[in-house]
């Protein structure tokens, strides 16, 4: 069928080059699902500005929403010029990699969304594509996240180039979400990790 997806599959025999066909589709500025260790997201290149505007036009999600960064690792966080500072730093300490995105603060800029994701896959994308990507849930604003690659897309496949599959995600709940006021963390959407273990965290 035109038009329809490449289908990626992530199984121990060649992924790490589907890792780079679905780089090389996001380098062309294509929209990419992706599996993650929380739900499935649907990724754009963060050097591919006209792509995030398309992630935003293909799940329909409202443009004041940014759309958070999945990262390979801390160092990666830290080049794109996010700030740790006190509970961040404990909060990256005891969950990350993990289902945690922390609203920071970058240097330049209008505070981030970052998370690094504890699932094998997701890290050698994250990896190949230089170690950050734009990254949401792979379905349209306000509908139930996809938890496989199927689910993902039959919301999105007609907005992307590729599909990376990877089997059902591990998870199964979308990535708990923190920011700072004043020092404290507040938490803004509470997913896969609870409002009490980020505050025990916090005063441990």
């Amino acid at each position: 069928m035109p038009g329809q997806p490449k289908l990626l599959r992530l199984d121990g025999t060649a992924d790490a080059a589907a890792c780079a066909d679905a780089v090389e589709a996001m380098l062309a500025g294509g929209l990419v699902i992706v599996p993650t260790d929380t739900v499935y997201g649907v990724a754009a290149h963060p050097g591919r500005p006209g792509a995030v505007k398309g992630l935003f036009a293909a799940k329909g999600r409202d443009a004041g929403k940014p759309i958070p960064f999945l990262a390979a690792d801390i160092a990666s966080v830290k080049r794109a010029g996010a700030v740790f500072e006190g509970a961040a730093a404990a909060l990256a300490a005891a969950f990350w990699p993990g289902p945690l995105t922390l609203v920071l603060p970058v240097a330049g800029s209008d505070p981030e969304g970052f998370r690094i994701p504890a699932f094998d896959p997701a890290l050698m994308l994250l990896r190949a594509a230089g170690g950050l990507l734009r990254v949401t849930s792979a379905n349209l604003s306000g509908e139930p996240a996809a938890l496989t690659a199927a689910a993902a897309a039959h919301a999105l496949g007609a907005s992307v180039a590729a599909v990376l599959d990877a089997g059902p995600s591990p998870g199964g709940a979308a990535s708990t979400v923190v920011a700072f006021r004043a020092g404290r963390p507040v938490v803004l959407r509470e997913g896969a990790l609870a409002a009490a273990a980020i505050m025990e965290a916090c005063n441990a």
